[in-house]
């Protein structure tokens, strides 16, 4: 697929979503993909009546009265993509792996994104920083960012997530709509990922392809490792071997959503090979109420 045809297909799609979500809704788009559009702004003494849970008790600690924190409404609201690139992200099918797949979603977000004057930015990444560009709010910001992800190339084929989520807290020092896309195949992010969540409006989006849980059952064969580069023999007619593979997607699967759930972050699980368009849309018809 070139550029023009890869935007073409976004742009219908990106139509396809604003539609549904105008109609089904009866609201406003912008309203849906904005977040909380809140910031911090300034402190003040605390008055009855007032939530407690805005009190902020490093200030009032210094004995000097209990302070508040006041949020103003955010006016130009931040939209941050985090892709995993990795060497995982290439099973799928010839023509459609699970990196094709987080690219369009990620291409169809920043077209609605841009479109309500947001601030685009993006970070592809493996085990290092693959591409970052810096949130902007221009439509030709908007199309390159796109432009850069079709034609991303990665360097390495490992994934760091803890390492990546940690530059992504790093850099984003204001309040952002995030949304981290891959099929998470790694340990150790976890606490990474409740910060990113406490800190941000956090989407995960958790991709996968059906022959990681339903191997085809074709006897020993021999299966390369892209993130290793090593080759193993598996026997893909076990049952206890499928089990075993069915088993550990699932759970990394429920402990992911249970993680999200726990963190009020939202969690959409894709299969790279459907029609990720209607699942787009469910999401924000969660994210309006």
């Amino acid at each position: 697929m070139n550029p023009q045809a890869f935007l073409a297909k976004l742009h219908k799609f990106e139509i396809r979503i604003r539609k549904a979500v105008t109609s089904q809704m009866r609201g406003n788009f912008n309203s849906v993909f904005k977040g909380s559009g809140l910031e911090f702004s300034d402190l003040r003494l605390y008055q009855y009546g007032d939530d407690v849970r805005l009190i902020d008790w490093n200030t009032t600690a210094k004995g000097h009265g209990t302070f508040v924190k006041i949020f103003k409404e955010e006016k130009e609201q931040t939209v941050f993509f985090m892709v995993d690139v990795s060497a995982s992200q290439d099973v799928g099918r010839s023509d459609r792996s699970k990196l094709d797949t987080a690219k369009e979603i990620c291409g169809v977000l920043t077209l609605s994104a841009i479109k309500e004057a947001s601030h685009v930015g993006l970070l592809c990444f493996s085990d290092q920083k693959e591409k970052y560009i810096k949130p902007a709010n221009t439509l030709k910001h908007g199309y390159r960012t796109i432009l850069e992800l079709f034609k991303l190339k990665p360097e390495s084929a490992g994934t760091n997530l803890k390492k990546m989520i940690l530059f992504g807290l790093e850099v984003l020092k204001r309040r952002s709509l995030i949304f981290i896309v891959s099929d998470f195949i790694d340990t150790g992010y976890e606490d990474n990922l409740k910060a990113l969540a406490r800190k941000h409006d956090l989407v995960v989006i958790h991709l996968y392809d059906q022959r990681e849980t339903n191997l085809p059952r074709l006897g020993i064969i021999p299966v390369f490792d892209t993130e290793s580069k090593k080759t193993i023999w598996v026997n893909a007619s076990s049952s206890w071997f499928r089990n075993r593979m069915k088993n550990l997607f699932e759970d990394n699967s429920k402990t992911l959503e249970q993680l999200c759930k726990q963190n009020k972050a939202n969690y959409l699980s894709i299969d790279a090979s459907e029609d990720y368009v209607n699942k787009l849309i469910k999401l924000f018809k969660v994210r309006k109420k």
